[in-house]
């Protein structure tokens, strides 16, 4: 067919391609360079192609032609042998022990052997037990020497520990519970003369009452001061800051000994009419 003849790469056939068009858009000139391209991307790819298929083998074949590397030196260390005992040097006898303060006869433990290897050895006498200690040879005391007590070493006498009791109980089981100096009329006249009212909870005409709990420790002092419940407006607030400033309270008593006791009381706020 005539269209199959066409090379629309050819320079003549671009001219007329793009003639009265912009040539130097860039498309003309890659149509110039399409057959010089496409002959440099196959000529690189099939280097590649050929260098990835016969690189293993050149390298065992330069590897065969380069020489060995030297073997490795081993160093052998010769050990002197010790020094040949000297038979003329003598062990020393092993220190005997000091004589007893008392008189100390044979009296060994009876161990059990086999009929051949027993040896008929008369036992000591009631007499004789009566004026030395049994032991496991006769051994001559001396009244002069020192008692000697072997036992095995201890870890001494040891103190009984005493175990705090951090428990925080609650006052209402309680055989003695904590209480303020004076009683509990006191510590609200305490907390009537010292609570200063929100000037916001005063002009929104805020009244109730704020709950708040604490713990009476072992000394009176109070920590763990928290509200329970909130009657905002600034009267939780103060609420907190008149109970930092009371005094230490009585604290609480459980089997003879100060403990630690949680406290929950209501602290009310009314405008007076």
């Amino acid at each position: 067919m005539f269209g199959s003849k066409i090379d629309l790469f050819n320079k003549e056939w671009l001219d007329v391609v793009f003639a009265k068009k912009n040539k130097s858009y860039g498309a003309y000139e890659l149509r110039q360079t399409n057959a010089k391209n496409t002959t440099k991307s196959l000529l690189i790819a099939s280097a590649i192609f050929i260098l990835l298929f016969v690189g293993p083998k050149i390298y065992a074949l330069i590897a065969g032609i380069l020489p060995e590397p030297p073997p490795e030196k081993m160093i052998e260390v010769t050990m002197q042998p010790p020094p040949p005992i000297n038979p003329e040097v003598k062990t020393p006898p092993p220190v005997e022990p000091p004589p007893p303060k008392q008189d100390q006869i044979k009296f060994p433990p009876p161990i059990v052997k086999p009929d051949n290897e027993v040896q008929d050895e008369e036992p000591p006498k009631l007499e004789d037990l009566k004026k030395a200690d049994p032991g496991q040879k006769t051994i001559e005391g001396d009244p002069t020497a020192d008692i000697v007590q072997i036992a095995p070493a201890g870890e001494g006498p040891k103190q009984a520990q005493v175990v705090e009791d951090n428990t925080v109980y609650n006052f209402v089981s309680m055989e003695n519970p904590p209480n303020y100096p004076g009683g509990l009329d006191k510590f609200y006249k305490y907390l009537g003369d010292n609570i200063k009212y929100p000037p916001m909870a005063a002009e929104n005409n805020i009244q109730g009452k704020v709950l708040v709990s604490f713990t009476v420790e072992k000394d009176g002092s109070l920590t763990d001061l928290k509200v329970e419940r909130k009657l905002g407006y600034g009267t939780d607030e103060e609420a907190m800051r008149v109970l930092k400033l009371s005094k230490r309270w009585n604290p609480g008593m459980q089997n003879g000994k100060p403990v630690r006791v949680k406290y929950n009381i209501p602290i009310s706020f009314n405008l007076a009419q």
